[in-house]
């Protein structure tokens, strides 16, 4: 029998229905529903549509004033019933996406053990050596798996190693790939690689659910991330990995080896690199400055730093830049000042962010390297943070970037926002208003001189749902920093001319959902022309965006 059109076969009835997230409507389902499900009497009578549900569930949820306990509350929510989440969240996604997201997720992921409630997702453990594939397939039964996002936990970013609490970060991210881009929420799967934790704080407490032991390191670690990669491999064909919160060694590392076994991505590298540009090139069209005629200063040698120096380079070279100037044009420190290749660097990613010794002698800075006289001798156009040092960029840095450049680009982009290294309000005052801001944590208006000034976040959520929703429609077999390249320039095109001098370098949060079709399509033209995938013709792909996503609201169900 064929399934009438908006209709869904559905094959479990009665308890078993009502306690299915991806399937329960509460007090949405039908008459018919009812009867046909063996649900009569297992609600009130009273039916409601998912509007009339998501207004009622808000009104609760802003009963509460502590950020913490609506994290809990929706969480909760979601598993019950995953199309109300999410029909919630993209209703009121500029108001919530602080609460399942930065900077709410954080304080989550650090009292995860304490605020649990159902598991959701995967934990894969060292015990779990040579059943690593059995777990998947057991918890998969008979879901499609097309997207993972995997955390070791290790390096979240502001508060460090966590533990399993980072399965509530693989959690967040994933909702923002449904309500951002439009993913079925049936086809992702969050997953915690807890392989233990240096954090003395969860392994004395007696609450603490994750794998109490030291972490897992060289071989062993390796050997379990093989065994790991193949499981995903084999039980998810084409399924693609975004790899999340790895410590910044292990995150190269993991990067590089797996790149070519499953289409995988890290967020902390990539899709930070992306955003940042993004910032970067949407600043240009209020300042008039080229990209080749930045001269960008980057605060935090780390995964995110990294990031952000490739994809700059990658869009220098774009315009005809030779690596060695690209390489100049940015100025990357660490916690021991300005990285250059002195043959001392004991990182071995740092290769790509060091200057060349001679460089630094024509800048007096070989000796001298610490923040101050990097930013008086090189005067940066552009001011990058990623060091996680809450107020690093103090009143007389700020003064002296200011001095040497009208209009400065300044992007504290650490979080939490007690991370931040500087506020939007007093950048606003050492620049007299002149600086182009842009932060990682969500920020409030600025009122200067009887203008406001609004804050525009660099979110990541810009970003990976959008490549994540390009790769999977697409079938592309890998994401290399090409496809991120790609979606920077989208971002920064989709920012309006009104919201620019309103502010803002990037559009508020409410687009997002047509943020993230814009970054796809191109995202999906770029892989085509890169042989990445068979399909590039336009009106395929804008068929294939168009059909593609997933909505939240009910159809009508029918017994299979």
């Amino acid at each position: 029998m064929n399934k009438p059109p908006g209709s869904r076969s559905v094959h479990i009835r009665g308890h078993e229905l009502i306690r299915e997230p991806l399937l329960n409507k509460g007090s949405g389902f039908t008459a018919v529903e009812r009867e046909q499900f063996g649900l009569e009497g297992l609600m009130p009578p009273g039916q409601l549509t998912i509007e009339q549900q998501a207004e009622r569930v808000y009104r609760n949820l802003v009963q509460y004033t502590d950020p913490l306990q609506k994290f809990v509350y929706l969480a909760s929510l979601q598993d019950r019933n995953e199309h109300l989440y999410f029909r919630l969240l993209c209703d009121y996604l500029e108001e919530l996406l602080p609460i399942v997201y930065t900077p709410t997720v954080g304080l989550a992921t650090q009292r995860y053990s304490h605020v649990f409630q159902r598991g959701r997702g995967i934990w894969i453990t060292p015990a779990m050596r040579g059943r690593i594939a059995d777990a998947l397939k057991a918890w998969a039964r008979d879901r499609q798996i097309k997207l993972i996002v995997a955390t070791d936990n290790e390096s979240i970013l502001g508060i460090g190693d966590q533990g399993a609490g980072g399965m509530a970060i693989s959690i967040g991210k994933l909702s923002l790939y449904t309500a951002g881009a439009g993913i079925d929420p049936a086809n992702v799967l969050p997953i915690s690689l807890d392989v233990g934790t240096e954090n003395e704080k969860l392994l004395d407490d007696p609450l603490y659910l994750g794998w109490p032991e030291r972490r897992l390191r060289g071989t062993d670690y390796i050997e379990l991330m093989d065994e790991f990669v193949t499981a995903v491999a084999e039980q998810f064909p084409g399924a693609m990995i975004q790899w999340e919160d790895f410590r910044k060694d292990n995150a190269l590392a993991v990067l590089d080896r797996y790149a070519g076994r499953v289409p995988s991505f890290n967020d902390d590298i990539q899709g930070t690199g992306a955003v940042a540009l993004a910032g970067i090139l949407s600043a240009e069209r209020l300042h008039g400055r080229a990209l080749a005629d930045e001269r960008i200063l980057i605060l935090g040698a780390g995964a995110a730093g990294l990031g952000i120096t490739r994809q700059i380079r990658a869009a220098l070279r774009d315009q005809g830049i030779s690596d060695q100037d690209a390489r100049h044009r940015i100025a990357a420190l660490d916690r021991r000042g300005l990285i250059i290749d002195d043959g001392q660097i004991t990182d071995a990613y740092k290769q790509e962010l060091a200057w060349d010794p001679e460089f630094a002698r024509e800048l007096n800075l070989h000796a001298v390297k610490d923040l101050a006289a990097v930013v008086e001798q090189f005067r940066p156009t552009v001011l990058i943070g990623t060091s996680g040092q809450g107020g690093a960029f103090s009143e007389a840095i700020v003064r002296a970037v200011a001095e040497y450049c009208d209009r400065p680009v300044i992007m504290p982009l650490s979080n939490p926002t007690a991370n931040a290294e500087a506020t939007p309000a007093d950048l606003i005052k050492w620049t007299n208003g002149r600086a182009l801001i842009s932060t990682g944590s969500p920020f409030a208006d600025v009122s200067h001189e009887g203008r406001t000034i609004k804050v525009g976040q660099g979110n990541n959520a810009f970003i990976f749902p959008g490549v994540g929703l390009a790769v999977l429609l697409a079938g592309a077999t890998s994401v290399p920093d090409a496809l991120f390249f790609a979606a920077a320039s989208a971002l920064a095109r989709e920012v309006t001319a009104e919201e620019l001098e309103s502010g803002l370098l990037y559009p508020p949060i409410s687009r997002l959902r047509e943020v993230s079709g814009a970054v796809a399509l191109e995202v999906m033209r770029t892989a085509g022309s890169a042989d990445l995938c068979a399909e590039r013709d336009e009106h395929t792909l804008n068929t294939l965006l168009e059909e593609g996503r997933w909505h939240a609201r009910y159809v009508d169900y029918q017994p299979a």
